[in-house]
C-alpha cells in the first residue's frame, strides 16, 4: 500500500525514487545507539542527505536557504507553529526578501511584499520554487509543511536529519525527540535554555553517536585557530583576564508582563509555541524575536551572543567549568533580564594554564580602555563589540568572535614574529555536520563539547537573575553557595538549573 511519501510526485518520479531511500529504524522514545540505526555510514556516498527544517521564522529561513544551496542536501519538509505572517524581525528592510530573490535568481519573487514574511507556508513555497528552478521540474511538490515537529518526524520516513531553529526554550525538546528517533541534529545557539537540558543533550549525543552540531560558525574560523596558536606559543604569557563586551540587547528588557492579552493571530498555535514554558495569555510583546529578553523563553544578551565568544574562549584557553560566577546589573524585573549587566566568571587552572577571570559587559557597558591603544584608536569593531585578552606580557585585542586579532600597542604588532600555522582547517560548520552524517568525525561544535560552553554561559544568566555571586559544583550540577544570605536565594538559583516544565513536555 502506498504511503503519502510514496505518492508525492516530482515530474512523474516519486520523491522516494528521486532521493533514494535512506531508511531510519526505531520509532520508540528510547535512545538507540547510532550503530543500531545502521552505523556511521548509513547515508551512502551518492545519496542525498534528507533534512527537515523545524522552526522557519526569520533565522530559520536564512539557515534553510543555506542548506538549500548545498548540492548533496535535500530539504524535504518544514515545520513551524506559525502558518504565515509578515511581522518578523530582520537585519535591514527587505533583507530576507533580497536573500530569497538571490537564491531563486528571480527579482520578481515576493512582488506583493508586505513585510518580512516567514512561517511554514512561505518556507514550503520557497523550497518548492528553488528545487523547481534548479532541477528544472516545474511540477515539483515534494516539500511537506507541518505545525508539529512530532508529525514531521513521524510522517517523513526517509528523513536523515533535522535543523532546529525554534526559540531557545524549545531547542532541547525538539533535539532530544529527534535523536530519540534516530535523526542527526543541527541546532541553533543557544544550544539549550537550561543547564540540565545541556547535560541531557550531551548525554543523548554520546549514547546515540548521531552527528550533532550547534550553529556557532566561528568554531570553524581561521581566527579561532590563529588565537589558539598565539596563546599556546606564549606570545602574551599566561592569560589572566579576558574582557568581552556586546551591544546587546537589541530587544526590550527590563519590562513587566503586560496586563492585557492580544488576540492570537490566525494560523498561529500559541499553546505549542509556549510548549514547556508556563502558560500565559498571548501578547505581541513576546514575539517574534523579542522573546530573548524573557526568562521563560530566552537567556538575555549573554545567552544570545555569549555562545559565540565563549566557544572561542573555551577553545583558545582550554577552559573547563567555572568555579564561581558573579553578576551586577541595572534594576531587575520579575520576568525579564535587566537593561545592562556585568558578569564575572572565575575559571580554575588547567593543564599548563593559569586561572583566568572572564568579564562580560552588555547594555552598552564597556571595560576600561586599554592604555596601550593610541589616542582616537577604536577599541571595538563597527558593531561596538569585542574581546580583550590580558596576559602577563601583553594584550591581544580582537573582534567579538576572535576575528582580526592584534597585539597592542601597534609597535608590538609591527615587531611580531608569527608562530607557524599548523592547526588543521575546517571545511565550514555546515560541512562538518554533513560529513559526520556520512560517517566522518564528529563536528567541532558537537553537543558534547558545547555542553560545557553553554553551562558557563547559562550560569551567567542565572547570576544576573540572582544579582550576586554563585559558587558552582559542576559534578553535582548545583549552586553551592551565595555571597549574600537571603531567604530562598540558594533554592531559587538551583531551580533555574532545572526548572519545572509544563505537561506534557517533561524531559527524561
Amino acid at each position: 500500500m502506498q504511503t503519502l511519501e510514496d505518492t508525492r510526485q516530482l515530474g512523474g518520479v516519486t520523491r522516494r525514487d528521486f532521493l533514494g531511500k535512506s531508511a531510519v529504524a526505531g520509532a520508540a522514545l528510547t535512545l538507540l545507539p547510532r550503530e543500531a540505526l545502521g552505523g556511521r555510514g548509513r547515508v551512502g556516498a551518492n545519496d542525498k542527505i534528507t533534512i527537515g527544517c523545524i522552526g522557519v521564522g526569520a533565522q530559520g529561513t536564512r539557515v534553510m536557504m543555506d542548506y538549500l544551496k548545498i548540492p548533496d542536501v535535500q530539504v524535504v519538509a518544514v515545520c513551524d507553529v506559525n502558518r504565515e505572517s509578515s511581522d518578523y524581525s530582520e537585519w535591514g528592510v527587505g533583507e530576507i526578501l533580497a536573500k530569497e530573490r538571490k537564491l531563486l535568481g528571480n527579482s520578481n519573487w515576493g512582488s506583493d511584499w508586505k513585510g518580512p514574511t516567514c512561517g511554514r507556508e512561505p518556507a514550503r513555497r520557497l523550497v518548492e520554487a528553488y528545487y523547481s528552478k534548479v532541477r528544472n521540474v516545474p511540477s515539483y511538490k515534494a516539500c511537506a509543511a507541518y505545525n508539529d515537529f512530532r508529525d514531521l518526524i513521524a510522517q517523513e520516513k526517509d528523513l536523515d536529519a533535522v535543523v532546529v531553529c525554534t526559540p531557545d526554550h524549545w531547542h532541547a525538546g525538539v533535539s532530544l525527540y529527534a535523536m530519540q528517533h534516530g535523526k542527526h541534529v543541527f541546532c541553533q545557539k543557544a544550544m539549550t535554555h537550561t543547564i540540565n537540558e545541556a547535560r541531557l543533550m550531551a548525554q543523548a549525543a554520546r549514547e546515540t553517536k548521531l552527528a550533532t552540531q550547534v550553529a556557532v560558525m566561528n568554531e570553524a574560523s581561521n581566527a579561532t585557530r590563529l588565537l589558539t596558536e598565539w596563546v599556546a606559543a606564549g606570545i602574551i604569557g599566561q592569560v589572566r583576564e579576558v574582557h568581552n563586551w556586546s551591544q546587546r540587547p537589541y530587544w526590550p528588557q527590563g519590562i513587566d508582563r503586560p496586563k492585557a492579552a492580544d488576540p492570537v493571530p490566525d494560523g498561529f498555535d500559541w499553546d505549542l509555541w509556549l510548549g514547556p514554558a508556563p502558560y500565559r495569555p498571548f501578547n505581541h510583546v513576546y514575539l517574534p524575536f523579542v522573546w530573548r529578553g524573557w526568562f521563560d523563553f530566552g537567556e538575555g544578551p549573554i545567552g544570545d551572543m555569549g555562545n559565540y565568544s565563549f566557544d572561542t574562549l573555551f577553545r583558545v584557553l582550554k577552559l573547563t567549568s567555572p568555579t564561581s560566577v558573579e553578576a551586577s546589573s541595572t534594576p531587575r524585573f520579575p520576568e525579564t533580564y535587566p537593561v545592562g549587566a556585568l558578569i564575572r566568571w572565575e575559571f580554575p587552572a588547567r593543564e599548563d594554564r593559569a586561572p583566568v577571570t572572564v568579564y562580560w559587559y552588555d547594555g552598552h557597558l564597556r571595560p576600561p580602555r586599554p592604555k596601550e591603544l593610541a589616542s582616537g584608536e577604536p577599541m571595538s569593531n563597527e558593531d561596538g563589540e569585542g574581546l580583550l585578552f590580558v596576559g602577563d606580557h601583553g594584550k591581544i585585542l580582537c573582534g567579538f568572535e576572535g576575528e582580526n586579532p592584534k597585539l597592542i600597542p601597534d609597535s608590538r604588532m609591527d615587531a611580531f614574529q608569527r608562530p607557524a600555522d599548523d592547526l588543521p582547517k575546517s571545511p565550514g560548520t555546515y560541512r562538518e555536520w554533513l560529513d559526520a552524517i556520512r560517517g566522518g568525525e564528529q563536528p567541532r561544535a558537537n553537543f558534547e563539547f558545547e555542553q560545557k560552553v553553554v553551562e558557563a554561559v547559562l550560569l551567567g544568566s542565572v547570576a544576573v537573575r540572582e544579582s550576586t555571586k554563585l559558587q558552582w559544583d559542576p559534578t553535582n550540577m548545583r549552586v553551592t553557595g551565595l555571597a549574600e544570605s537571603r531567604s530562598g536565594g540558594l533554592a531559587t538559583a538551583n531551580v533555574q538549573i532545572d526548572p519545572p516544565r509544563r505537561s506534557p513536555w517533561a524531559l527524561t
